[in-house]
């Protein structure tokens, strides 16, 4: 096979102009076409050294992923107009969302605003869970 002269910028400059959900969407068909599954990426850790009967200390999380785990079929509309005043994200994108339940909705969010948004979204009727990241 030939080697092929890659241009790098021009395929990442394509993925910055991808929505959210396009590269999720281009994430699914990675998976399926290559036969992997995209975990992110984490720093190995090195255990505590624990002494006697000291318990080893619980990182608590600062950031947060909100996820959208489901919803009543009659809450629907009520979810979609609430992940998008969260979101922003054109009606159409955020029907896809909703419909992909379980999808995540925002990543990387203080706790505070994490749980802020979980409020709204289950005010709206959404089973919602937050993880720690």
């Amino acid at each position: 096979m030939a080697q092929q002269d890659v241009d790098f910028d021009n395929i990442v400059n394509l993925l910055d102009n991808l929505s959210a959900i396009d590269l999720s969407r281009l994430k699914k068909i990675l998976e399926e076409r290559w036969g992997v599954q995209a975990m992110a990426a984490m720093a190995p850790m090195m255990a505590p050294q624990v002494s006697g009967d000291e318990e080893p200390a619980k990182e608590e999380a600062t950031d947060f992923k909100v996820v959208l785990e489901g919803f009543p079929a009659d809450k629907k509309i009520a979810v979609i107009r609430a992940i998008r005043d969260i979101t922003g994200l054109p009606l159409q994108a955020v029907k896809e969302l909703v419909e992909g339940a379980p999808n995540t909705v925002k990543d990387s969010v203080p706790k505070v605003e994490a749980e802020e948004i979980k409020k709204k979204l289950t005010d709206a009727g959404a089973q919602v869970s937050l993880v720690g990241i």
